[in-house]
This record gives C-alpha cells, structure tokens and sequence, in this order.
C-alpha cells in the first residue's frame, strides 16, 4: 500500500482525485479501489512543548530561570491533533510506501517530516520516502507531479532548515519575551513584552520611520524652467541644471535653496537667445514584468485594491485551494520551469475564454513567444504564481478573488507580448551660459504595455512624452521667459501593506553593514513569503502597530518596546543573517550546530544586558497589547463576502477554540 501524507485535506482531496476509483472516503483518509490511501495533516499536526513540559518549575516566570534551553527538544501535538496523529500512526504502519506531499516550501517540507519522525516511523520507511512536488491542484498537474517523485532523501537539508528556524525562533522568542516582560513589571508595564527576530526589527522598521516624519522639518527649494519658442511659432519647456558654483546654495540632493538665486537666473535668461548644445535620441524598449512571487502580488495588489498583505494571501489560497484557478500561492520565485513552456497556449485559451476582458482591445498573445520568465536556474521547489488550465467564472468569484484572479492572469499574458519600445530625447541647451534640459518620450510599440492601459503612470516626465518640436544641434531658439517654482520638501512616507512588504524584501536598503548589506542582497530578506503577512498582523494583533487609513503607524506601546530593547533586536541585521543561515543549511552549505551555537552564545547575552537594564520607555504606558493569540503559520481572515465566510467558518472549525484562546503568560508561544 502507498501511502500519500499531504500538507492539509484539499490537498490530500486533489491527490486521491487521480488514483483508481472508486474512493472510499473513511475518517482522516481516502481509499483509492486498488488499496492506495491518502491521509493529511491540518497544517501542523505538533509545536514545539512549553517550557513547563520540560521542567514544571518554569510554568512560573522568573529571570533566574533564564535563558532556558532545552536539552532534549520535545515536540507535542497541537490541541485536536491527536485523532489525526492516530489515524497517520496506524496508516504509516500498514504502508509499504509512503509519500511526502507536504507543501513545496521549507516548513512544508518540516511539517510532515516530523510527524513520521515523532511517530515512531521505521528509518527504511523513511529512507524510501518519495518526495512529491504539488504546484497545481488540477487533475492533470497532480498526474503530472505524480510521474515526477524524488527521493525525500533530497530533501533533508531542507527539513534541517526548517528545524533549525524552529528551535532559533522558540530559544529566541521565549526567552527575551519573558525577559523583558519581567523587566516591564518593574517599570508598571503590565502587558506581554512579546520580543521576536522577525516581528521586532519589523516593528523597529515603522518606529524609526515614524520618529523620521515627525522629526521633519520642511524647507522650501526652488526651480527654475526656460519657456522656449522656435521660429515656426512651436515652444516647449526646459528645466535649469545649476552649476558646481551654485552648491553653496543646495542641498545634499541638488535642490536649490536660495530663492534670490533662482530670481537672478530668470532675470538673466528672458528674452535671450537658446542653443542647443547637445540632442541625443536613443531608442528603448522594456521587457514585460515576470510573473508574480507572493510578495510581489501583495505589493501591487494594496497599490491598485488597497488589500492588506495577509487579505491577498488568504485570497490567492482560496483561489488555489477552493477554486484551483491559481497555482501554489506562497512562492518566493518570479520565474517558471523551461518545461511548462508547453503549456502556454493552453493557459491562455483558458484565460482568453474565462477573462476575456483582459484583452478586450487589445492584439492577441503570441503563445510561442518565449520571455525571460522560463529559466530553470532560477526556479527551486515551487515556481511564479500564474493561472492555472481551469476555466474561470468570474461570476462566482468574490470581488476580492477576481481582482486577484485577473491582476495575476494579466501579468502572465503579458509574457506573450513584445516589449514596450520608445523612442527617449534629450535636449541641452545654453541660455546666458547656463544650461537647460528638456526631455521627451515617444511610444512606438506598446508591446505588453497594451494590456496596462489603466495604469498609465502621470509624473511630469510622461506628460511631456512627445512635446518636444524637431529640433538640431547650434539651433538659436529664443527664450520667452523664465518660471520659478516653489516647492517644499516632503518627509517620507509612513509605511502602507505595499512600502512594508517592499522593505522588508529589500531589507538590505535598511542595513549599515556595507558587508552585511552585500550578504542580504542575494538572501530573500526579512521573514519568509509565507510568513510576512502573517507577521505584519500580529503586530496589529498584540497592539504595536495601527492603521490610519493605508498608513501603518507604531503605537505608544510599540514606541515604548523599541526604545527598552538593544539596537541587536530591533534592526534586521541578525535576523537577516539568520535567514542567509537557514539558507545555507537548506543548500548544504552549512551544518545545523554551526548555526545554533553561536545563537545560543548570542542568546545568554542578550537575557543578561535585558535583566541588567529596565524598559524605562515603558513607564506610564498602561494600554498593553488587545490579543496574544496563538496563531498556527497559515492562517486565515475574513473574506469579502457570504458565502467565503461559510466556507471559512467550516474549514476552521475544529482549529477556532485553540487559534482564538488567549493562553496563561507561561504558556505563550514564540512568534518570528
């Protein structure tokens, strides 16, 4: 008997779909007619034991119990695991063969390697694991990944990865949680200090950011344009470059600041001769945008819908899982394997038939046009999210899954278009020995542009796209006169879903380390695709952030946790580092104790310089965080209407008591 373990029921529902039928449905698994079954875990089925489970004296928080560090990890079912942790343990022992079809990401790779591990599974059943690697829950895909099963051998480092971010997170997490929780009390500080590698340089992120804007301080800057007219009566605009001798009068970004200066040149250039000096007309072309990564689609999505990160990665699972209309959503790849190239006709029929407002106007797709998306160096356990060969009705769709649903349709239709080509000049001229600059832009081929047609950016440059007259180099033009603008300097911006998602894939923009910035440009940044949303909410959940409108700001409580703690637990350096480690286990490159001993040395200093320091940021704050829920790595929230929120409600029925209980201070789980 083959035994087939999947990450989660529909999942396990797609895979039992393609076996010999008839199906037999039976408690906590499917029976294929030729004895074949397929069983599931419900995300994870076990979390790493409290520290009472260790030692009972730790259910009591006290800093001389701290750093605790366990010496033999224990791992215990979740709260309404244990049927199903039954029904696996007696299927593993009837099977011949078992099949790992967990999730094709690092924990879903853990999730199911520790629940045969924790129950005892034979090491040459383990040994003869296959792997199978599910993208597309379509019939067709799930046969196709059927015929193309690893070793689960390979995957290993993968698992160790896993672990090994784990036990950091737990040993990190609960302990500088209870630390400064500890710390707090001495100060009045009556809430859970919850203080997490991934969650707390997060939440520094939008501190800093906020003591920015309000420690700005506007000035005014000016600029200065030249109206120009050529002989046949044609004019255009052109701005002012200043000199090297004009410095004393600008800012660190080229902005002049002294308005007398500004004045001096509009009075020196009016009604003087113009000649250009220099034009140069270069001929450009973009490639369309690749296919979406999970982050990816969350920026564009809260740019264009204004979703919340942790919304459109609940609707793009719906769209995997309910609807099989997407494929694997929680992919941190923009590319596509070379092999499914084959299928690019038939996935655009489907959206043609489906979504056919996408190309309404537009020229059709070449199917056998081949972008720079398929390339299988850059595609690992799971590729881009794209459509999937199901026909979409959009009408059954929630107005959230169809935004989605079209917004990732329209980006993989874009890989079957030419690129956008433009013609771009530049224009210097002098004016009273001072020099001036004009530019235009002139589409010529709309290429892939054709289907963003509503997204037509607006800034100042392409609105002058093709104002410019036909002109020559040593033209005399006459200078009609001069413009002065008067502007002020903006402080940047709090951060919205897009900007912090955004900051926190290009975590090394936030890095002074130019080493370590170096180092984080080739690792996937802060938290995981499958975890950033998820960590972006539980800040709002424990009360360190709140929204304003799109703008995401701390709260007095977030200030205050980020002024207690060292400038080590609130910046992304170490947790960044973390990650370039757990990749490195994961690529063999690094062994698991090379990893966790200079964490554990890290951790024992870090309790010390918390017990030795009181959260004084923290005195007189009374309102402490609304919820310390525990939630599992792949939650849900609401949906946007009725019949989501049913089938949500039933979905998560059996998990809703353990998710939303507020659990005793020493039973608090660690967070990232």
């Amino acid at each position: 008997m083959i035994l087939y373990i999947a990450e989660k029921p529909s999942l396990g529902r797609a895979i039992a779909d393609v076996l010999a039928k008839p199906l037999r449905k039976h408690e906590g698994y499917i029976e294929a007619a030729n004895g074949d079954c397929v069983s599931w875990c419900v995300g994870h089925l076990l979390e790493q034991a409290t520290p009472d489970a260790y030692d009972p004296q730790y259910k009591s928080w006290r800093a001389e119990h701290l750093p605790i560090v366990p010496q033999q990890w224990q791992l215990l079912p979740k709260k309404g695991s244990r049927t199903q942790l039954a029904v696996l343990k007696k299927l593993i022992k009837q099977a011949d063969q078992i099949v790992h079809a967990g999730d094709p990401d690092r924990e879903g790779q853990l999730l199911v390697d520790e629940v045969l591990s924790y129950l005892g599974t034979s090491s040459n059943k383990q040994s003869a694991a296959q792997r199978l690697l599910i993208s597309d829950l379509n019939p067709q895909a799930v046969s196709r990944a059927l015929g193309q099963m690893r070793s689960n051998r390979e995957f290993v480092p993968l698992s160790t990865s896993a672990l090994a971010r784990s036990r950091a997170d737990w040993l990190y997490g609960m302990n500088l949680s209870r630390a400064y929780t500890l710390q707090g009390r001495k100060v009045g500080y009556q809430g859970v200090l919850s203080v997490g590698r991934v969650q707390t340089p997060l939440l520094g992120l939008v501190v800093r950011r906020d003591e920015e804007i309000a420690a700005f301080q506007p000035k005014p800057f000016y600029e200065v344009w030249a109206q120009l007219q050529c002989d046949d009566g044609a004019s255009f605009r052109a701005r002012w470059q200043p000199s090297d001798a004009c410095r004393p009068w600008m800012d660190e970004d080229g902005r002049v600041l002294a308005k007398g200066l500004a004045e001096n040149v509009i009075q020196r250039i009016t009604g003087q001769t113009a000649t250009v000096s220099a034009l140069e007309s270069k001929p450009k072309r973009q490639a369309p945008p690749l296919p979406y990564s999970l982050s990816a689609l969350q920026i564009d999505c809260n740019k264009r819908f204004g979703m919340s990160a942790q919304e459109v990665l609940d609707t793009a699972q719906a769209l995997y899982e309910r609807h099989k209309l997407l494929t694997y959503p929680r992919s941190d790849s923009r590319h596509l394997p070379q092999a499914q190239f084959t299928d690019a006709a038939e996935i655009i029929a489907v959206i043609s038939k489906g979504a056919a407002e996408l190309l309404q106007g537009c020229e059709p797709p070449d199917a056998k046009r081949k972008s720079k998306a398929w390339d299988d160096s850059k595609v690992d356990a799971h590729h881009a999210i794209i459509p999937t060969r199901k026909v979409a009705n959009l009408a059954g769709l929630s107005q959230r899954e169809r935004q989605v649903y079209l917004q990732v349709a329209r980006q993989y239709l874009a890989q079957f278009y030419p690129h956008y080509q433009y013609l771009e000049t530049q224009v210097q001229l002098q004016i009273a020995g001072g020099l001036f600059i004009a530019k235009s832009k002139q589409e010529q081929q709309l290429g892939w542009k054709q289907l963003f047609r509503q997204e037509t950016s607006h800034d100042e440059e392409e609105a002058l796209a093709g104002s410019l007259p036909p002109l020559k180099t040593g033209q005399q033009l006459q200078c009609v006169n001069g413009e002065l603008l008067e502007k002020v300097t903006q402080p940047p911006k709090h951060f919205t879903d897009a900007t912090l998602l955004a900051a926190m894939t290009g975590i090394s923009r936030f890095v002074s380390d130019p080493q370590i910035r170096k180092v984080l440009k080739e690792t996937d940044g802060l938290g995981t695709e499958a975890t950033r949303a998820g960590i972006i909410e539980l800040l709002f959940k424990r009360g360190f952030l709140q929204r304003q409108g799109k703008s995401i700001l701390a709260t007095a409580a977030g200030i205050g946790l980020i002024h207690s703690l060292p400038d080590v637990a609130t910046t992304p350096d170490m947790t960044a580092q973390w990650e370039s480690s757990l990749e490195a286990i994961s690529r063999r490159e690094m062994k698991y104790q090379a990893f966790m001993q200079p964490l554990l040395q890290q951790l024992t200093e870090l309790v010390s310089q918390a017990q030795n320091s009181l959260p004084t940021a923290l005195s007189g704050i009374k309102n402490q965080p609304r919820s310390f829920r525990r939630t599992g790595r792949k939650t849900t929230s609401n949906m946007s209407n009725r019949a989501d929120k049913h089938n949500k409600a039933k979905a998560n029925s059996g998990q809703r008591a353990r998710r939303q209980a507020r659990p005793k201070p020493g039973e608090t789980k660690p967070d990232v």
